[in-house]
């Protein structure tokens, strides 16, 4: 049951933040002019993104009610499906949030404009923020906290999206001003990464009561800490790719870019997993 949970969280989470991230990137590194074979190209990635998103967004109101009822058989009863969606925190939620994953696929398979699309994708994105552990305080804490989710979801989401469009860019350069685009996400990676660690940091010490948990091999400590180690690595390889870029070296930033994109997607396996773990409460 936790396995299952645990891919669906991963899949479900890849998909919604790089739709985000792509959205978002498409205009602030390529411009509005037309990119005929990249716009081919990232169309038909967003529109699976977005079927991927919905069908794992089922996938994971089924397994929730699996996991509250303790019976299999309730994850095809309407009945049972209904008073989740209906009498539930989560389900409230959770009903918003499979209603903008069918708006959005909708959007992006009638070619929507690109605001339509990006506003999509960031309230699909923000229906994630009360999940999980951003529920876990009452009142304006757990409001605020909610919030601070919202923000590190987005950097996230950003810097994901944000390599996604990379990769697909340098699959074929030709026409593109490489180096003045890694220039333009660099720039805009300061402030990703800013928001990342800082509303990161906020999370670990509202949840756990201190600034890191303990004991630090096991259990949420464990995987926090291989998740910020898969950062870490991310960030050398961007100073990397920018060296890379200023000699003209493509093959070896186009592999650079896609590993920094893989990192990203293990640490969303490592999100994925600490949202199915107790956070290890100190106070």
């Amino acid at each position: 049951m936790q396995e299952a949970m645990v891919l669906c969280r991963f899949l479900h989470f890849t998909m919604v933040l790089s739709l985000f991230g792509a959205c978002l990137f498409r205009p602030l590194l390529i411009g509005p002019t037309p990119c005929i074979v990249l716009d081919s190209r990232l169309r038909t990635a967003r529109r699976w993104m977005a079927g991927l998103a919905l069908l794992s967004a089922m996938a994971w109101l089924l397994l929730t009610t699996v996991g509250m009822t303790d019976d299999w058989g309730d994850a095809i009863r309407l009945p049972t499906l209904q008073l989740v969606l209906g009498s539930t925190f989560f389900g409230q939620v959770w009903t918003w949030h499979l209603g903008l994953s069918l708006l959005l696929l909708i959007a992006l398979g009638a070619n929507a404009p690109p605001m339509i699309s990006l506003l999509l994708a960031f309230l699909h994105l923000a229906t994630l923020a009360p999940v999980g552990h951003g529920a876990m305080l009452d009142g304006l804490g757990g409001q605020l906290l909610m919030f601070n989710q919202l923000l590190h979801l987005s950097g996230v989401g950003a810097w994901i999206g944000g390599l996604m469009l990379l990769v697909l860019v340098l699959g074929r350069p030709a026409g593109h001003d490489i180096e003045r685009i890694l220039r333009r996400f660099s720039s805009l990676g300061y402030l990703m990464v800013a928001a990342i660690i800082a509303t990161g940091l906020i999370n670990v010490r509202v949840l756990t009561g201190a600034l890191w948990p303990t004991p630090l091999f096991q259990g949420f400590a464990l995987i926090l800490m291989v998740k910020v180690l898969m950062v870490l690595l991310m960030l050398g390889l961007a100073l990397f790719n920018l060296v890379m870029s200023r000699r003209g070296q493509f093959t070896m930033l186009r592999r650079s870019v896609t590993l920094e994109w893989l990192l990203g997607l293990g640490a969303i396996l490592a999100v994925s997993l600490l949202g199915t773990l107790p956070p290890v409460l100190m106070n």
